[in-house]
């Protein structure tokens, strides 16, 4: 299994006519995502054309050749025609909000939020909306979500890893990639970037919870970064429910005190947010914390083996 995304999620992308949407629906047609839409108010009615190559552990799957995706004027109308699941946002930071709140008023399952640069206030309002309207958001300012050989939201490159054992819940983008390539011969289920802003839709703990229920998850790599609590609330959470192992790194040993390091949320002040405190937080529960990415790919080998 995986969490969040499977083979059965069926996806539209808002931003999909611009440079960058246009592009990514590309890499996720590539790699076997079942993208069924875009939206654009402006061309609703039109379609775009893309000539599939597939690649990545799908490829097999995938059938190459040109395929004609439909552009919807609305969120709810690309729902009602396609049965379309999960949305991926690919439109500027001024935009992001009202085409978050379209889909989580169409109520798409999952929204996965990759535009970075959007205000805290904005991020807060479609944050607080979706929840209350059940709808998961993913992000913003972050990479999305990959379930190999099932489906591919997002930028993340398809070809780095296949499907395994293994759960991968990351705060930064870059550090997602290199720790699926540094596991890639055991593989994942899910590999989820979470994003670094101050405010965010899915957490670490909601992802922890996602994998401890995963029958076929057995370990997960948890990657925090300097900045905020939610590495210790992690850490809280997994002494008090989770029974698979966790292995942790967290991004940010060298950084210097009062300055915003990549990330908006990615500051720290005297002991608190340093990379120090949480690792030491999630070693006291148990969590063993690798001071680089290598070393927690090696502590993640370890464990599965025993």
């Amino acid at each position: 299994m995986s969490i969040f995304l499977d083979s059965h999620s069926r996806v539209i992308v808002q931003g999909m006519t611009g440079s960058e949407g246009r592009k990514h629906t590309q890499r996720m047609l590539n790699s076997g995502t079942a993208i069924v839409g875009g939206v654009n108010p402006r061309k609703a009615g039109q379609s775009v054309t893309f000539d599939v190559q597939g690649y990545g552990p799908m490829a097999d799957q995938v059938t190459d050749g040109p395929v004609d995706i439909p552009v919807f004027g609305t969120v709810a109308e690309a729902v009602k025609e396609t049965g379309a699941t999960v949305s991926a946002i690919f439109v500027p930071p001024a935009f992001a909000k009202d085409a978050v709140l379209e889909a989580v008023d169409a109520r798409v399952e999952t929204v996965v939020v990759i535009t970075e640069g959007i205000p805290v206030a904005d991020s807060t309002e479609f944050v607080a909306r979706a929840r209350e309207a059940g709808v998961r958001v993913i992000g913003p300012n972050c990479p999305g979500i990959i379930s190999p050989r099932q489906s591919n939201v997002g930028i993340t490159p398809a070809d780095i890893t296949g499907r395994g054992r293994l759960g991968l819940v990351s705060k930064s983008g870059t550090l997602t990639y290199q720790m699926m390539f540094e596991l890639r011969d055991i593989g994942f289920t899910t590999c989820l970037g979470i994003g670094g802003d101050p405010v965010i839709g899915t957490t670490h703990i909601d992802a922890l919870e996602a994998f401890e229920n995963d029958p076929d998850t057995e370990l997960v790599v948890m990657i925090g970064e300097i900045g905020g609590d939610a590495e210790e609330r992690a850490a809280q959470w997994i002494s008090e429910h989770m029974t698979k192992p966790v292995v942790a790194y967290v991004a940010g040993f060298t950084a210097p005190e009062g300055k915003t390091m990549g990330h908006a949320g990615a500051i720290v002040s005297g002991s608190s947010g340093t990379a120090a405190a949480k690792a030491e937080a999630l070693e006291a529960v148990g969590v063993r914390v690798g001071r680089t990415p290598s070393q927690t790919a090696i502590i993640a080998r370890e464990i599965l083996q025993k």
